[in-house]
């Protein structure tokens, strides 16, 4: 039993009241869409002067496609080719090293296990 009571006794809370007190809720979609101006259209940024709109859950070029050159366009995508393989292939390394440093450590453990029971061993005989 506790010297001077429950320390932790939280008071219940009080109901909320009514969140919004507007009746706008009440009306249907379009409606709501004129009076509240939820019609935005498509989300569009200008980006180095080139205009770029939302659509389709895609960023696209406002001018309906890629505006650049083309062979850039190919240059940049062999380059990214080019680096996804070297970052996999920096990837498989990586897990070769865990693996040999794992089992080093693995076997650093058990030398010195064996070193312990060794000494061990021959404080014993003595």
């Amino acid at each position: 039993m506790p010297l001077f009571g429950n320390s932790f006794s939280p008071k219940k809370t009080p109901p909320r009241k009514w969140a919004s007190l507007s009746n706008l809720h009440l009306l249907d979609r379009p409606t709501r869409e004129v009076e509240l101006g939820l019609e935005y259209g498509t989300p569009t940024m200008n980006l180095a002067g080139q205009s770029l709109k939302f659509e389709n859950g895609h960023w696209v070029s406002g001018a309906g496609g890629f505006v650049g050159d083309r062979r850039e366009l190919q240059r940049l995508r062999k380059r990214n080719q080019q680096l996804e393989e070297e970052n996999n292939l920096l990837r498989l390394k990586v897990d070769i090293l865990l693996d040999m440093l794992s089992e080093t450590t693995a076997e650093s453990h058990l030398m010195e296990k064996e070193l312990e029971e060794l000494k061990h061993h021959s404080r014993k005989k003595k």
